[in-house]
């Protein structure tokens, strides 16, 4: 595998930013790493981070790039802020960024597939939000999407929000707009929403909101695998069950 890391400038955001790209590599005398590679562009994850990390937290606390290797998955990871993956008045486009110009310019950059039945998001926390935002708002675009102790109910978030976080992307309540997971399961048509993943570990105080997503997921008829299984809200929990994702994601066989 090849580890970049990509430092550019984004229009939308209307400052220089970044995102580490793992991308396979044919290496047949390479000691300890699997590798899965043919002669097409190999299928990619956009694999987005928390609230308080970084476009670097995947490959520093995780093992994905050893586990993508072993799949021929090239893998994206942008730098957000504190964004959670919206428009901000003063955060900044980020949802513009994320849904258009990043697609873009991976596109541009490195040779990925554009076709949908090889694009994935997945994301932790309120990547896990993103994740399940970018798969909601552009089910053209992936054909799963997973997310692991995920910030799922934002709505509820902001209404408790005591730290501030939502004061600089939400200027007015969350509840049944585009942003609110939940209403936007009323305004996709299952039958052509990506699959859904939802993992969160039962020690984790986000859980309750990925068991009812899930729950009115199921309900209204969408592709939903999830699981609920000892875990706190920790790296050690999504090493782990990344790699259940990995595994999950319904890659063809080339």
């Amino acid at each position: 595998m090849a580890l970049l890391r990509c430092d550019f400038f984004s229009d939308a955001l209307g400052l220089s930013t970044s995102m580490q790209v793992v991308l396979p590599q044919p290496a047949a005398s390479q000691i300890g790493m699997a590798s899965a590679t043919g002669d097409e562009p190999p299928p990619v994850l956009y694999l987005l981070h928390g609230l308080s990390d970084d476009c670097t937290t995947w490959t520093r606390r995780t093992s994905v790039e050893r586990y993508a290797a072993e799949l021929g998955l090239a893998v994206v990871m942008p730098q957000v802020a504190r964004s959670f993956y919206l428009d901000g008045t003063h955060a900044g486009a980020y949802w513009q960024f994320v849904s258009e110009e990043l697609p873009a310019v991976v596109q541009r950059f490195f040779r990925v597939s554009s076709a949908r039945e090889d694009t994935f998001v997945a994301g932790l926390s309120m990547g896990g939000y993103g994740a399940l935002l970018s798969g909601l708002r552009q089910p053209e675009r992936y054909a799963a999407a997973a997310s692991l102790s995920g910030a799922l109910d934002v709505a509820e978030l902001q209404r408790s929000d005591s730290h501030g976080v939502f004061a600089h992307v939400l200027d007015a309540p969350a509840a049944g707009t585009s942003a609110d997971l939940f209403a936007l399961l009323d305004r996709v048509d299952p039958a052509t929403a990506p699959a859904l993943h939802v993992r969160c570990g039962t020690e984790d105080a986000l859980v309750g909101s990925s068991r009812r997503f899930s729950a009115a997921a199921r309900e209204r008829g969408f592709d939903v695998t999830d699981g609920f299984d000892p875990g706190e809200h920790e790296w050690g929990y999504w090493d782990r069950t990344v790699r259940d994702v990995l595994a999950w994601l319904p890659l063809r066989t080339r």
